[in-house]
């Protein structure tokens, strides 16, 4: 069966030819050595020139390359270079999180380590979804088969933080005498080993068809879901902009944490000093820069640029140490270091709500690409594609916690790469995978990723968590009309969503069992973790309400009922009274 086959579609196919060893020498031979197989005839100023004002533009529509389209070796190449760069920011920000002072407080060692990993990882874990294997006897895929790379999901972080909060203050992790946090690598291998086991749950809502699924996850509850996700993240991104999310921005710290990071850190300064606000502020207005004069290819990886900007800035004005750096390895790789992997009881319900997130924008992203690579979006084909990704997502869920990184997802950013470039070809996709490995396994390029200071760091991550918000916020805009009743449980929902999401610890008095009983306190930790992490609430609350509440007639949809022939099975009368939540694949595209 062709796998652009639906399972239904099964087109008897002639025999294939056997190309002879001359015929594969030649085509190699014309590829390699020929000006058509190297560059093509594709417009490459198109990508570099910038968008000067007052300069005359001359347009030039550059051709379309299809799913499967033979590319020119260059621009595979580039292009392929251009959706790594595009990736890099979002793969890197959630181990360096992580594995900081916000997070389990790794010495710099395992930081550069969990870098390394997350950019091979990433890299081999695309090639599934690029791939689209077919599942032998079954009419079931791994995989998409489009350019739906994955990359390490944000959602995890507030989850995690919550997790590690709490691990530190009921005895799981060591604290020194006076309040700092200790590295903490079971921590880690605590939230490794039960990602693992609640990555299954998208084993299950892979083989569950994608109408069922958007019924009970339409974007009315996928929408604040992801802005509050978003909103969650902004506060470290600004922490960090202005000195550190660590020690040394809590009020009440050690006098080693007067400065950020520390004292003996060089150019350390106070918490919220001018000079950190102006270097985050120096890669925030590069960003911005970009988008209003850059080229193309600058515009996909403003991020990046401004992130390089930043450090050059602060390389010069001596905030960078590059004692890390120096002590580096050359190159690294996945199980250089292990992690003990368990199952830690109050991290289950919230990693099984991260896991039906992370389904739902798979969906979502995987409609995106389908429609920038000018492919189907309904159908056959397009479920299987659906269906296949999905549960790649999961697979990759598995196989990244037992690579030692946290839940991978798809990503959503190279989809304006495909839009850009007009390149859909998964020789593309392929050559991106490449390189996010070749910049992995070079562990002295994931050492100056860690050695990046924060307010550099800060300027990019709270530009990137505030791009997640507004995702949601175009998802809710997109997919959901705003009648009384999706009003209504908009507000039920960010109500509380907001609220646990601004007052993290409002639910810590709440449970006052102290006994000895251990899988009590582990299943009311895990109530607690839940309705102190305010987008499972606000995910929880919008989902029984969407299914409890019943619809409701607006009253402009009551003038076209009044005025609608008395035939109930009217096209328009049916047409106005159907239900604002059903809606079609298109609507629930992610940004």
């Amino acid at each position: 069966m062709d796998e652009d086959q639906g399972p239904s579609q099964i087109v008897p196919q002639a025999a294939p030819r056997q190309r002879s060893i001359g015929d594969r020498l030649h085509g190699i031979k014309k590829t390699l050595l020929t000006r058509d197989g190297l560059l093509g005839d594709y417009d490459y100023a198109f990508l570099f020139r910038p968008n000067i004002p007052f300069l005359r533009k001359r347009r030039k529509a550059s051709p379309f390359f299809g799913l499967n389209d033979r590319l020119p070796v260059f621009l595979a190449l580039l292009l392929g270079f251009q959706h790594a760069l595009a990736m890099l920011a979002g793969i890197i920000t959630p181990p360096l999180i992580l594995s900081g002072a916000a997070g389990v407080n790794f010495e710099l060692e395992l930081q550069q380590y969990l870098v390394s990993t997350a950019l091979i990882v990433s890299g081999i874990l695309s090639m599934i979804q690029i791939t689209r294997f077919h599942i032998w006897g079954t009419p079931y895929y791994i995989g998409t088969g489009l350019i739906s790379v994955v990359g390490v999901s944000f959602t995890v972080i507030p989850v995690a933080q919550g997790a590690f909060t709490q691990m530190y203050a009921n005895g799981f992790c060591p604290v020194a005498s006076d309040g700092t946090r200790l590295p903490c690598p079971d921590a880690y291998g605590a939230l490794l080993g039960t990602a693992a086991v609640a990555a299954l749950i998208e084993f299950v809502i892979a083989f569950i068809p994608p109408k069922i699924i958007l019924k009970i996850f339409p974007p009315l509850v996928t929408g604040p879901t992801v802005m509050l996700i978003g909103i969650n993240l902004i506060e470290s991104g600004f922490k960090d902009w202005l000195g550190g999310s660590g020690p040394c921005s809590d009020a009440t710290h050690t006098a080693f944490f007067d400065k950020c990071p520390n004292i003996a850190a060089p150019h350390a300064l106070p918490w919220g000093s001018a000079e950190y606000l102006g270097l985050g502020f120096s890669v925030f207005v590069t960003i911005i820069l970009c988008e209003r004069f850059g080229s193309p290819i600058m515009k996909s990886t403003s991020v990046i640029i401004g992130l390089l900007t930043g450090i050059i800035i602060g390389a010069a004005t001596g905030y960078f140490d590059r004692s890390g750096i120096d002590q580096a390895p050359v190159a690294s790789f996945i199980w250089i270091h292990t992690f003990k992997l368990q199952v830690y009881g109050p991290l289950v319900l919230p990693l099984i709500a991260v896991f039906i997130i992370c389904a739902c924008e798979a969906i979502g992203d995987i409609t995106a690409s389908c429609d920038v690579s000018r492919l189907e979006v309904d159908g056959a084909v397009y479920e299987t594609r659906i269906q296949g990704g999905v549960l790649a997502d999961g697979l990759n869920g598995v196989l990244a916690a037992l690579a030692t990184i946290t839940p991978m997802t798809t990503f959503a950013q190279n989809n304006g790469v495909i839009a850009l470039t007009r390149c859909a070809n998964r020789t593309a996709g392929y050559c991106c995978c490449f390189f996010l490995i070749i910049m992995g396994v070079f562990a002295k390029f994931a050492a100056a990723l860690v050695a990046i200071p924060s307010a550099v760091l800060g300027g990019m991550t709270t530009f990137l968590f505030c791009s997640v918000a507004v995702s949601g916020i175009a998802i809710i805009c997109r997919g959901t009309p705003f009648t009384r009743r999706n009003r209504f449980i908009l507000t039920a929902g960010l109500a509380l969503g907001y609220g646990a999401t601004l007052v993290p610890t409002y639910f810590d008095k709440i449970f006052t069992y102290d006994g000895d009983n251990r899988s009590l306190r582990g299943f009311l930790d895990a109530i607690e973790l839940v309705l102190e992490t305010g987008f499972a609430v606000t995910a929880l609350i919008t989902i029984i309400l969407n299914l409890t509440l019943p619809e409701e007639i607006e009253e402009t949809d009551e003038k076209v009922v009044t005025t609608a022939p008395e035939n109930s099975d009217s096209p328009v009368a049916l047409k106005h009274a159907g239900s604002p939540d059903h809606h079609s694949m298109e609507s629930v595209k992610m940004a």
